[in-house]
């Protein structure tokens, strides 16, 4: 079965101390694609026919940039924009749709819709979407296997808003009824806990604010923005 091949990381996760073990596993797959994009394979034409066609969303430009390797980076981006270029001239050749208020609402520039097209691709995205949905897997193939894990699940910092509603909708297809009904149980418990908690956290560090606060311990909520950042699905880059 191939979720056996990701118990590992997963488990590894959600042995972690953080705030949301999806998250933690989410930002691995981004690290290494990454890398990978960064490594010798962008010299690899099969890799750039792809880097080519597919570009990078802005996110993950930024974090390409921050990867310093600039020459790399400089070759995907000459060779993206060069292909950029001549297809969009091509678009532009084609003329546009009828204009004005009589004109059909659905028909758009040609040159709009290869950007559109262009804005919804992302090389690193790819990858991370190819192996991120296993994991989603491999959660659920434990949680049935292993009672070990269900354990590691209720007593692990809960999840982010987004991973939340990930593992809430997709239990219901990889689960029968009863394991569901289970597993929401469990899930809901665990969420609203450390979501509380953290907000908790964010409360008390308010109210050091407060001069009637001043030499009060600052108990756990030194780091709460950071950790309610992970909780509300924001990012730091």
């Amino acid at each position: 079965m191939s979720e056996q091949l990701f118990t590992i990381p997963v488990n590894d996760a959600f042995d972690e101390k953080c705030e949301c073990p999806l998250c933690s596993l989410y930002k691995k797959l981004e690290a290494d694609a990454i890398e990978f994009t960064m490594g010798p394979s962008y010299m690899e034409d099969d890799n750039r026919e792809v880097t080519d066609r597919l570009g990078f969303c802005k996110r993950h430009v930024s974090m390409l940039y921050a990867n310093k390797n600039r020459l790399g980076l400089a070759l995907m981006l000459n060779t993206h924009m060069n292909k950029v270029s001549k297809e969009l001239s091509e678009a532009a050749r084609k003329g546009t749709p009828k204009a004005g208020l009589l004109a059909p609402k659905k028909d758009k520039p040609p040159v709009v819709e290869y950007i559109e097209r262009l804005n919804s691709s992302c090389f690193v995205c790819d990858r991370i979407n190819l192996n991120f949905p296993r994991y989603i897997d491999t959660i659920f193939y434990l949680w049935k296997k292993d009672e070990s894990f269900r354990e590691k699940l209720k007593g692990c910092s809960g999840f982010c808003v987004a991973h939340y509603g990930v593992l809430y909708d997709e239990g219901r297809k990889k689960l029968g009824q009863k394991a569901y009904d289970e597993f929401i149980e469990a899930l809901n418990k665990v969420f609203f806990e450390n979501y509380d908690r953290v907000n908790s956290d964010v409360s008390w560090f308010i109210d050091k604010y407060d001069y009637r606060n001043k030499d009060a311990d600052w108990k756990n909520s030194k780091d709460a923005i950071p950790r309610a950042i992970i909780k509300t699905d924001s990012e730091i880059l």
